[in-house]
């Protein structure tokens, strides 16, 4: 970054609680009730007031007024799912580059809901953290308002958009089904099927489905796409996959699964319906989770750059802060790759 660019004063251009209460038409208490006290605030008022705070992209300062433009030693996270195995690495790899120079992680969990993410990026901003990581590029309207009005770093991990303006560290969820048919194909699967994620807000997976199908078609054959029940389990989730598909006819000779918890799920339902895998039907996951090479069979499965993302992650944030020193402008398009682990399986 430009050494010589000024930077905006923290809190300069932010949005008053004083032009929230202006333009839902109700006193300043009132909005501050509404976010403090909001069941002491009627329910029309409620639905003004959200929808300012939406429109105008308003983050309520927490910070005591005499620190408002202190610079904090916080970085916010939003992670799609906390528990989840996938984003352990970068958690880890992000939290521990961070306090080697003094600055400490505030994590939040979406679990692939846009209005959660958008709840837990008011409440960061709202601390003044010294910038913000999201994941993906699924936000709502009023996530995009917020951090296009922030002065603070905003990068978004596990993904790669170049045409977006935060900085972009990740890879291509559209590639990662691409090389997931393509590495099938060439083991000689032609009747190959795609099993979405349970979770109906994880949309990076259904980019993976997307390529999954393009590829696919390219190849001239049909894309066979499965959507377990919505809010099911991973591992039933993966269960059920397993059993309708290798219940019909015909039947895939290979199932790529969003994800390696809903393949396990496949493969212990495998096991228990006597199939031979691959031999009837090979098994493919996506996120080489710790267990993947523990199953029997061994899970293939196509591992993401999970701790690479999380320590440049880090170094681009402290890079933007000056903290790290960097030759020219901070690099804003970081492309990693994924990689095939094959193992029993596929």
């Amino acid at each position: 970054m430009d050494q010589d660019t000024p930077r905006k004063r923290r809190g300069a251009g932010r949005v008053t609680l004083s032009a929230v209460a202006r333009a839902a038409d109700v006193s300043a208490i009132t909005v501050s009730r509404y976010f403090n006290q909001p069941e002491q605030v009627s329910s029309e008022r409620r639905e003004r007031i959200a929808a300012v705070v939406a429109e105008l992209g308003y983050v309520p300062n927490l910070v005591a007024g005499g620190l408002a433009s202190a610079r904090g030693k916080i970085v916010g996270m939003v992670i799609p799912n906390i528990s989840g195995p996938i984003f352990a690495d970068t958690i880890q790899g992000f939290s521990d580059t961070l306090s080697r120079h003094g600055y400490q992680l505030l994590l939040a969990s979406s679990y692939f809901s846009v209005e959660q993410e958008e709840n837990a990026v008011r409440a960061f901003l709202g601390w003044s953290p010294a910038a913000l990581v999201l994941t993906s590029h699924f936000h709502s309207p009023a996530t995009e308002k917020m951090i296009a009005e922030t002065d603070i770093p905003v990068i978004e991990t596990w993904d790669y958009q170049p045409e977006r303006e935060p900085l972009q560290i990740g890879f291509s969820h559209y590639e990662v089904g691409v090389t997931a048919v393509r590495y099938l194909h060439g083991k000689g699967c032609r009747r190959i099927a795609f099993v979405q994620n349970s979770a109906p807000g994880d949309f990076s997976a259904l980019e993976r489905r997307d390529g999954y199908a393009a590829t696919v078609r390219e190849l001239g054959l049909e894309p066979w796409v499965f959507a377990p029940d919505a809010n099911r389990a991973p591992f039933e989730a993966g269960k059920q996959a397993m059993q309708t598909l290798m219940s019909g006819i015909p039947r895939p000779d290979a199932i790529i699964f969003a994800n390696d918890n809903l393949a396990a799920g496949g493969l212990l339902a495998a096991q228990r319906a006597g199939l031979d895998i691959p031999g009837d039907c090979a098994v493919l996951g996506f996120g080489d989770y710790p267990f993947a090479d523990m199953l029997l069979p061994s899970l293939s499965t196509i591992k993401p750059p999970a701790l690479e993302i999380g320590e440049l992650a880090a170094t681009r944030v402290l890079q933007s802060l000056g903290v790290l020193h960097v030759e020219g402008e901070v690099q804003r398009l970081n492309l990693l790759d994924c990689r095939v682990i094959q193992r029993e399986s596929a």
